[in-house]
């Protein structure tokens, strides 16, 4: 079903109809997750319903601007910006939607190879609300282990990556649970099948540091900025997993996610008691309704 999904896309630097942007089974990156992509939320604007407010459009394009050069392709982050806001501007959305740019090999050879392949970038989107229902997650340590940054760039978004997310994932509900929690080579806890996470231990918030395997998140670094903010210590270093255990509070985040609360780690419940998660959620949803002065230059007003 296309009903959920915006009606424009963007496809070989063409704005077309959404049913119209097609690829060929032949793909290259189909076949060999030679791919990139990104991912931001949008949301009309409370105070004005004739605009929309994209939260950190700019570090989203410099991140798949960067993922682009492990493909081999060169896309600016300013060209992917740009575009970006035209889509909106095109598709007019009513409702808070979700915005999936993505850098790929377009060529439809069968070595698997970065050089002397096409490549091209395309956006589609969706409406798109709450990605977990309104309770605490369920949590259980993945079978999987979290890629090393050794054999695959984990400072890019690479769509390869995602089939060990998809893996644990799914492995995580055979279970029982919400969502699987990645340890790394060294055994230490790295992230969720596609969220970052963060604890708190004695009012002090805590979050594996960026040699642990983790995609550096736009969202956790946003968080990192704002608990900054407000006075709260926030520590990056290595996480051991009975600490997720033993938290004060727990919880993940992501562009879809947003803030997301842990109440239970495998067998291990959790306090119900989460102040600072609470302000943490408060203040970037007052920022995402673009109702902060102070955070301004973190949103980005499209006219629809």
């Amino acid at each position: 079903m296309t009903n959920n999904f915006l009606p424009i896309a963007f496809l070989q630097n063409t704005f077309i109809p959404f049913d119209q942007a097609n690829i060929s089974i032949a793909t290259h990156a189909l076949h060999y997750g030679t791919a990139a992509f990104g991912g931001l939320r949008g949301k009309i604007d409370p105070q004005n319903s004739s605009q929309a407010l994209l939260f950190r459009l700019d570090k989203h394009a410099e991140r798949l601007s960067q993922s682009g050069m492990f493909l081999g392709y060169d896309v600016s982050a300013s060209f992917i910006q740009q575009t970006i806001i035209d889509f909106v501007e095109r598709n007019k959305p009513v409702d808070d939607f979700y915005i999936r740019p993505l850098v790929y090999t377009s060529d439809l050879g069968i070595t698997p190879r970065l050089h002397d392949v096409e490549k091209d970038f395309l956006i589609y989107g969706l409406y798109f609300g709450s990605y977990f229902a309104d309770k605490g997650l369920r949590v259980c340590f993945s079978s999987w282990q979290r890629q090393s940054d050794s054999s695959m760039p984990l400072r890019g978004k690479v769509s390869g990556a995602y089939i060990t997310s998809a893996l644990a994932k799914t492995e995580a509900y055979a279970r029982g649970y919400d969502e699987a929690i990645f340890l790394n080579a060294s055994g230490k806890v790295s992230e969720a099948s596609a969220m970052n996470l963060f604890i708190v231990k004695n009012g002090v918030l805590i979050t594996p540091d960026a040699n642990q395997d983790i995609l550096e998140g736009i969202t956790r670094r946003s968080i990192i900025e704002i608990a900054d903010n407000l006075g709260i210590k926030v520590v990056q270093r290595v996480v051991d997993k009975t600490e997720l255990i033993t938290a004060d509070e727990f919880f993940l985040c992501g562009t879809g996610a947003k803030l997301v609360k842990v109440s239970a780690v495998e067998q291990y419940k959790l306090s119900d008691t989460t102040p600072i998660f609470e302000k943490l959620v408060d203040e970037i949803n007052s920022i995402t309704n673009g109702q902060r002065s102070d955070y301004a230059d973190w949103i980005t007003h499209v006219p629809i």
